[in-house]
């Protein structure tokens, strides 16, 4: 598949105005993407697990405007207007102006609700862009008329522009987990656009558990946008996307054995790798805080001291992702609430599970 595919059709209705309201999930990355190239392709393929309560909540108000050849949009941030994203936005509709053309046609309010800090290292860009996404191919599906278009088709589309804004965006749209990136061994993915991951998963990950320890819940020290710029010149950048790549093959038995000690491997190793190749770049970067570091001790030698398969991964930042199977909820919150909590900032942290993608709710 290429991008001619998701140039537009003939549009035959044209509503004077209206809203939508979708949202769409965070997602956490068990196979990191880091190194793009290109307008944001991925230099490695990566899956993550779609979250459900880490989410954004998106209403596009719509009026036809004459057309005057520039985007006229207002974006608010839980009832404020906030300017200091609207240069993302525009951004965002230069990229994708070719695939939805009625970008031009509107004039657009963007109202976004998130449930959990943005710009913290919990991959508000993938819930923010994603859900925008899934409200721009829903007006494009009215636009269209009578042209009937597929759920799978609509959310494909909207991976597809999501990417555009935020590359993680890509694989918020489906759940609970998503492929995204091209790899030997998944057929049907694609750089282009996220996709469900398509082969057999053990019960052990059937709902699996996210605690978010919020270590820090202000902006993060580097953007990801900066952050992927940086593999261009790391010297371990090839070995790094190789090694992104191999981890996803040796996922593939895992998720279907269950093996969940062979997943914590590997998840935990992803999340160092992320960490160390910021180390490694020039200018360098430590995103992890002290008690980043604490938690993951923590972690480790309870996992020691018990019988316990909770882990840990991060993003790109100084949160941690604590992951468990639903059968240790009791032991591993009562674990968390006792000893972890101390380390997050005023004792907060998200309670989460795996999620099923964005949806339209209004």
């Amino acid at each position: 598949m290429s991008t001619v595919n998701f140039l537009p059709k003939t549009y035959t209705n044209f509503p004077e105005n209206g809203s939508i309201s979708c949202q769409s999930p965070s997602n956490i990355a068990l196979v990191k993407y880091w190194g793009k190239y290109g307008e944001q392709l991925p230099q490695n393929a990566s899956v993550s697990f779609t979250l459900n309560n880490c989410r954004t909540e998106t209403t596009l108000t719509y009026s036809k405007k004459t057309n005057d050849g520039s985007f006229k949009f207002e974006v608010f941030l839980d009832g404020k207007r906030e300017e200091g994203f609207e240069p993302k936005i525009k951004k965002f509709f230069e990229r994708i102006e070719q695939y939805v053309p009625f970008v031009k046609e509107f004039t657009f309010k963007v109202e976004t609700i998130n449930t959990f800090p943005h710009s913290s290292g919990i991959a508000s860009s993938a819930s923010g862009m994603s859900a925008l996404a899934i409200c721009l191919t829903s007006l494009e599906s009215l636009l269209l008329g009578s042209k009937v278009v597929s759920a799978k088709d609509q959310k494909e589309k909207a991976s597809f522009l999501a990417r555009l804004g935020s590359g993680s965006a890509a694989r918020s749209l489906e759940g609970p987990l998503v492929v995204w990136g091209e790899h030997d061994a998944i057929k049907g993915s694609s750089n282009l656009f996220g996709t469900k991951y398509p082969f057999e998963v053990h019960e052990n990950f059937a709902n699996y558990q996210d605690t978010i320890l919020l270590v820090d819940k202000g902006e993060k020290q580097v953007s990801s946008t900066v952050g992927h710029d940086l593999m261009n010149g790391n010297p371990y950048a090839d070995a790094r996307f190789a090694t992104a790549n191999n981890n996803l093959s040796r996922l593939i038995p895992v998720f279907k054995s269950g093996n969940i000690s062979a997943f914590i491997k590997i998840v935990e190793s992803e999340a160092l790798q992320l960490h160390g190749m910021m180390m490694a770049s020039m200018p360098y970067f430590i995103l992890m805080k002290p008690n980043t570091l604490e938690i993951i001790n923590r972690i480790w030698e309870y996992r020691n001291n018990s019988d316990s398969q909770v882990c840990f991964t991060l993003d790109a930042g100084a949160n941690v992702h604590v992951l468990y199977p639903e059968s240790e909820k009791v032991s591993v919150l009562e674990f968390i609430k006792k000893e972890l909590a101390a380390f997050c900032k005023n004792g907060e942290f998200i309670e989460d599970h795996l999620g099923q993608g964005a949806s339209i709710i209004g």
